[in-house]
């Protein structure tokens, strides 16, 4: 069931259109992201959720009512701000209570449901500590409870952890998602960090210039992007303009631009010879082989002769612990980015800058994007 629904929703801020005619779902239950770069309209988009803003043209919907003009002190939504926005001259259990006492909630529940809820967040026994005596992590943990305090049916994360250094975002991720299932609710997040959302969303929304560009689980938008720009946003990515070739009933060929060799797939896509489209190559997909290997590349899908493999010279080598990234300049110039494991196995062979390769796939790596 659908808790949240947007209905061709707009927003205009003077002659700029910040939001363009979104209409959008989010199932009750879900951990859904917002994801987008700076100024697609993502925080927009909370906003107006929210109740700060008022939507220029459509509604909004929360559990089938339109809450377009109530004030956000009506909605049963509440808000965790990217800066926490703690009070610094009260104690933690004021700042967890505030919302409560602003509602007329007598002092003995209200005492009840604060020491709940820090409970809930892991701050058992700080309740009488101010803010400025807190870790970063602390605070945010304070902004979670506040929220969580006055029982909402959706919780708003605006960018909520961007304010952490990396290793505290790593364990914050873990402890919001157990959160999450834990208390059940809706929670909607804003974030332009896509491992973020990757991590913790169960569904996402991909923004770009105010409209939602695709809607999917992490895995699907990562495997199967629908346009070029979500492809490039959502994880690493070798992208190439290309034509259809051939487009048979159980294979295809694409000649990419840029790409010396053919692209074999291993599945017809129905589009049609001579359709331009884009090319998608992810570099974990993409096989590293020495020169003089060329009869590693003989299984590769049994594609033809000629067919998803190319020489080049690896220009750059970066080392990112459990992997490699080999960035490998091939005939046209093009630069093409692989990724390598670095685990010890029996095979294991190093790479140097300099060193003449082969890069290879198979027939179901490559993906094909009509924009």
């Amino acid at each position: 069931m659908s808790i949240l629904r947007f209905e061709n929703v707009t927003k205009h801020f003077g002659k700029a259109v910040a939001v363009d005619n979104v209409s959008l779902t989010v199932d009750e239950g879900a951990f859904f992201a917002l994801l987008g770069p700076s100024g697609c309209g993502k925080t927009t988009l909370l906003r107006m959720l929210a109740g700060f803003e008022s939507p220029s043209e459509g509604r909004i919907f929360i559990d089938g009512k339109d809450v377009s003009g109530v004030p956000p002190n009506r909605r049963p939504v509440n808000m965790v701000f990217q800066s926490y926005a703690v009070f610094p001259h009260m104690s933690v259990a004021d700042n967890v209570g505030y919302g409560l006492k602003i509602d007329g909630i007598a002092a003995t529940e209200r005492a009840a449901r604060v020491m709940d809820a820090l409970a809930l967040v892991k701050l058992d026994g700080l309740g009488d500590r101010r803010p400025d005596q807190l870790s970063g992590g602390q605070q945010q943990r304070v902004a979670l409870a506040r929220a969580l305090v006055k029982r909402p049916r959706v919780l708003l994360l605006d960018e909520p952890l961007s304010a952490l250094d990396a290793r505290l975002r790593d364990a914050m991720r873990a402890e919001l998602a157990q959160l999450q299932d834990k208390v059940g609710i809706t929670f909607v997040m804003v974030t332009h960090d896509q491992d973020e959302a990757l991590a913790l969303a169960s569904r996402c929304a991909v923004m770009d210039r105010g409209r939602i560009e695709q809607v999917a689980t992490p895995a699907d938008l990562y495997e199967s992007p629908n346009s070029r720009f979500v492809a490039d946003f959502i994880g690493s990515v070798n992208l190439f303009e290309a034509r259809l070739a051939v487009d048979a009933a159980d294979h295809a060929v694409v000649t990419a631009t840029g790409l010396e060799c053919p692209v074999y797939l291993d599945h017809g896509v129905k589009l049609g010879q001579g359709t331009p489209l884009w090319l998608a190559l992810r570099p974990e997909r993409i096989e590293l082989h020495k020169r003089g290997c060329e009869a590693a590349l003989a299984p590769i899908d049994a594609a033809p002769a000629g067919h998803n493999h190319v020489a080049g010279i690896i220009r750059q080598v970066h080392y990112l612990g459990s992997q490699s990234r080999y960035d490998v300049e091939i005939g046209s110039g093009r630069l093409v980015k692989t990724l390598r494991s670095n685990l010890a196995r029996p095979d294991q062979m190093d790479f140097a800058v300099g060193e003449t390769v082969w890069l290879a796939w198979h027939g179901c790596s490559p993906k094909l994007l009509l924009s």
